[in-house]
């Protein structure tokens, strides 16, 4: 009853997936912002006792894993690590009936895949809420952090320009769509060959359309100019690691630095989405600078999702 109370489109997640940024409304992304600052603040305390949350992640995590576990023991549930390895996942048994076995068990499930494809499987066949945790395609919660810091930084998120440097990759999608409904300016700045999914560019300016901009630019100084975020990730993905000297030298010149920070309006932020390897696609410089948001960033993948799991599982 309290998330319904306080936070009313809330309430209409409650036993719903989250497999995209684009899956919930405008003002649902607005309140679950609003409620991942009451939670962070100490304003509100959600108790799902009993509940539990199964992570099957089949990419490396440090971020997601850690601030998933986390964020349900704040909110008095437990969490279980299905590790593929060390389940029958491992060995093969489809997803149809994992996720019918795991949905008489646990209350919510968060995915971190490869394909997208095989989280809406996922989705598809178990009874309880999938959470998308990280797919090839899109990174949602990720972007809920994202936008929570921006806001904590400049209140008033419409009408804001961040500006992403870098490969099109997951992380691009969800901030683009993400940023669309919630009035942001986004501008990708990539090497030809490196923009974002043309189905995903079509959607976000779509949903963006009348209310803010989604552009693609090919320099990074015009990405960078009048920005009130600056935004960068690695240059090879989870999977891409066999490119990642190929992908190296078509980014030459991509580093986010001060160079590009000077372009950006005067008191711009800086972010990444972790992990970061200096001198690469940000300079040590930047990473350390009054401006960085980076850690603020990355704490605020618990407190944002902490509010996700609450409105899903009806706290």
């Amino acid at each position: 009853m309290l998330i319904r109370e306080r936070y009313p489109t809330l309430g209409e997640l409650q036993g719903k997936d989250f497999l995209s940024s684009a899956q919930i409304t405008a003002e649902q992304t607005r309140e679950l912002l609003e409620l991942a600052a009451d939670l962070k603040s100490g304003k509100l305390q959600i108790d799902l006792a009993g509940k539990t949350l199964g992570l099957i992640f089949s990419k490396a995590s440090t971020r997601t894993r850690v601030s998933f576990s986390v964020a349900m023991a704040r909110l008095g549930g437990q969490t279980l690590d299905l590790n593929p390895s060390v389940t029958q996942v491992g060995r093969g048994e489809p997803i149809a009936d994992t996720a019918r076995v795991l949905s008489e068990y646990l209350d919510v499930l968060a995915i971190r895949t490869f394909a997208q494809a095989d989280l809406e499987k996922y989705a598809h066949w178990a009874s309880i809420p999938v959470i998308n945790a990280l797919t090839d395609l899109e990174h949602p919660c990720q972007a809920l952090a994202d936008y929570q810091t921006l806001q904590e930084n400049f209140g008033e998120l419409k009408g804001l320009t961040l500006c992403y440097v870098g490969d099109g990759n997951n992380v691009a999608h969800s901030l683009m769509l993400c940023g669309a409904l919630l009035g942001v300016n986004v501008r990708i700045g990539c090497p030809k060959g490196f923009e974002p999914d043309a189905d995903v560019l079509k959607q976000a300016s779509h949903i963006a359309a009348g209310k803010c901009l989604i552009e693609i630019v090919h320099d990074p100084e015009t990405a960078a100019k009048g920005a009130h975020g600056l935004y960068t990730d690695v240059w090879a993905s989870m999977g891409q690691e066999e490119e990642k000297e190929k992908r190296e030298q078509s980014f030459d010149g991509w580093c986010l630095d001060q160079k590009l920070l000077d372009l950006a309006e005067p008191n711009a932020i800086v972010l990444h989405c972790l992990p970061a390897y200096r001198g690469l696609e940000i300079s040590a410089e930047l990473m350390e600078s009054k401006a960085s948001r980076i850690f603020d960033q990355a704490g605020n993948r618990l407190h944002a999702q902490q509010a996700l799991l609450a409105a899903l599982l009806g706290g």
